[in-house]
């Protein structure tokens, strides 16, 4: 990991660029204003800031530049900066926490690098043309899990906190998670297995009574009973929800070693960043260079803004 931290692209603004450019336009500079393809000439005036093209199409012949409609369009934060930081992120199992990522970077204050973390997440979002999960019969864990706290006042603690519903893909390795507003029950989880899953998929969940409904919509549809000891089906080694519950292990050692707190309304976009690094884990083949990349490509055609704070006079 030194040795990669040592990398121009991460302490050099004109390699950052550079490395970037090549990710977002491997087969020659795209116009974001027409869409023309490596018809453009880059502005080399005094008074122009580097990384600046000009269209050459006859119609357009606007000024445009790479981090054009990605998260860091409008950003005061150098390229070299953004770059690091999502490899820290990615690199890092259980995530790095924004004080340590202000402190590493030299951020000038906490919201800064907060910022620079959320826009990250945000770029590891799913782009939603992943295949369906369990496609060509393969089995996918489902099970739900509860993290924070919200409004409410329930005697049964798990009903004042949010409830997050999960799937892993045991062929792909692939990981889905939602927030779930409401109850858990077969009518609010149904239509989430449903976007993420393939008919033909085999669904693989505890005893919970909501998935029994929602089970007879796929092939097959295989339970263990947590609540009598049973982990392992006995006979069938292959049902369980154990992958599911590392996966769940992990966020939750992430999100109470390293992140401490979350609200309930940026809950989605940690969720997000545990879903990206499992979902191009190690085990996968996908190593911590392969993975930064991925997410640095992410950053195209997402935008995340937030609005200054109302100060009184």
């Amino acid at each position: 990991m030194t040795t990669k931290l040592s990398d121009p692209i991460y302490n050099d603004e004109a390699a950052a660029r550079a490395h970037f450019e090549r990710i977002r336009w491997p087969n020659g500079r795209v116009c974001p204003h027409c869409g023309v393809v490596d018809n453009s000439t880059e502005l080399k005036g005094k008074t122009t800031r580097a990384g600046l093209y000009k269209c050459n199409a006859k119609e357009c012949r606007k000024p445009f530049s790479a981090i054009m409609g990605t998260v860091y369009e409008k950003s005061h934060v150098p390229l070299h900066k953004w770059l690091l930081a999502t490899y820290l992120l990615c690199s890092s199992k259980k995530g790095i926490s924004s004080v340590q990522l202000q402190r590493m970077l030299g951020f000038g204050s906490y919201r800064t690098a907060w910022f620079v973390a959320h826009r990250i997440r945000e770029a590891m979002k799913a782009s939603g043309n992943e295949p369906a999960m369990g496609s060509g019969g393969t089995m996918v864990e489902a099970d739900e899990t509860f993290y924070g706290r919200v409004p409410g006042n329930s005697r049964m603690a798990i009903h004042n906190m949010n409830k997050i519903v999960s799937l892993v893909d045991r062929a792909t390795g692939r990981a889905a998670s939602t927030v779930v507003i409401g109850s858990l029950s077969h009518a609010s989880i149904g239509p989430i297995l449903a976007k993420h899953m393939a008919d033909e998929a085999v669904l693989m969940t505890d005893e919970a009574h909501h998935y029994k409904t929602i089970g007879t919509r796929y092939v097959a549809h295989h339970t263990v009973n947590h609540a009598r000891g049973e982990y392992v089906q006995r006979g069938n080694t292959t049902i369980h929800s154990n992958t599911i519950e590392g996966f769940f292990s992990v966020f939750k050692k992430g999100m109470k070693g390293i992140y401490q707190h979350c609200g309930s309304q940026h809950l989605a976009r940690y969720l997000s960043e545990f879903d990206f690094r499992y979902s191009n884990r190690e085990a996968l083949g996908i190593n911590d260079i392969m993975r930064t990349d991925r997410a640095v490509a992410g950053t195209v055609g997402r935008r995340l803004t937030y609005k200054k704070p109302h100060l009184a006079v």
